[in-house]
Order: structure tokens, then C-alpha cells, then sequence
């Protein structure tokens, strides 16, 4: 039998795919023509981060939709600050960046992550500045230029499900709706 050993460390089942894109309108259109919505958009977040371990703040704009159980998000960074995003769009690279697996316990999960693979830490949130906690991992080949992984809590399992739901019931109508920015990846 054939053994994965990072299957052993990454925890569970992927929960989201990330999409590094340009334009986000664009973006949000073409994801619509496949049914896939509501989405849900946040727009001019300041985001301060550690990439590759110095302290970064950068301006994003974010999408976060659902098909299915699947959290799809869309990216677009809105300045031009050094990041993990420029630099997956300057590689000649647009659209998907990352997978995310959501966990209860960052520090063990990256830890463990880290030991298994040797993958560097290469973006996460700055503890003193946000209360969201994530951590994006750098494989040196496939399937993803990055692995996310993010803390649960209650706030992120609450909007997770509103996602979610939203989905499964949306009808078509109001495919775009704003929200105050209070998730940040």
C-alpha cells in the first residue's frame, strides 16, 4: 500500500480554494455563468500579515462564495505592496493559488505540517493585529503554489455556515452583496 505522509499531517478535508485574480468583477462574472453564488464581497481591506517573516500591510479585495460544501475565494490585491499575491501574479500566474484546510489548533497543525514536509511559512497573520489566525505554507511543487491553513472559531464556523447556506438556497437574485470586511485570509 502506498503511504502519503503529508496526508497524515494535513488535517481533514480541503475546505477552500483560492483564486489570486486581477480583476474581480471579471472574476465574480465568470464564476456566476458557472451558477456558483452568492458571493459575498469585501472590498478595500487593510490586511497586516508576516510575509516570509517581516511585517506587510496590503490592501485586498475578497470574494467568498460556495458550491456545495466548497468555500471558493477570490483575490485581488488592491496596491502594489511586495506579497505572496504580487508575487503569484508577477510568475505569470492568475487564478488558482491555494488550497485551505481549516483546523482547531494552528500552532499544532503548522507545526506538525512543517515537521512532515519541511515547508517554510511564507504569509500568516500578525497575532498582534488580527484575530483571525492563518498560516500559508509553501510546497515546492503541486498541487497548490500554497497551503492554507486556517483557525476555526466560532465567528469563522458562523460565516463558513451563512456561506454555505446561502448557497444551497440561492435562487439567482442579489449575486453580489457586500459585507462589512471582518474576514481576511
Amino acid at each position: 500500500m502506498l503511504q502519503y505522509p503529508l496526508s497524515a499531517a494535513l488535517p481533514g478535508a480541503i475546505r477552500q480554494v483560492g483564486y489570486v485574480v486581477r480583476d474581480l468583477d471579471r472574476a465574480l462574472d465568470d464564476w456566476l455563468s458557472l451558477g456558483v453564488g452568492p458571493w459575498y464581497v469585501m472590498r478595500g481591506m487593510s490586511v497586516h500579515v508576516l510575509y516570509r517573516g517581516q511585517p506587510c500591510t496590503i490592501t485586498v479585495s475578497i470574494a467568498l462564495g460556495n458550491s456545495g460544501d466548497l468555500q471558493v475565494e477570490l483575490l485581488q490585491q488592491d496596491d502594489e505592496t511586495p506579497s505572496i499575491y504580487t508575487e503569484f501574479l508577477a510568475s505569470g500566474r492568475e487564478g488558482y493559488q491555494q488550497l485551505a484546510w481549516w483546523v482547531d489548533d494552528l500552532d499544532a497543525a503548522v507545526q506538525a505540517i512543517v515537521g512532515t514536509t519541511g515547508w517554510p511559512v511564507v504569509w500568516s497573520s500578525d497575532d498582534t493585529k488580527s484575530s483571525l489566525r492563518y498560516a500559508y505554507l509553501e510546497p515546492p511543487t503541486g498541487p497548490a503554489h500554497v497551503i492554507e491553513i486556517m483557525e476555526r472559531t466560532a465567528d469563522t464556523d458562523g460565516f463558513a455556515e451563512m456561506l454555505r447556506a446561502a448557497a444551497a438556497a440561492w435562487d439567482g437574485s442579489q449575486p453580489i452583496r457586500t459585507r462589512t470586511p471582518h474576514v481576511a485570509s
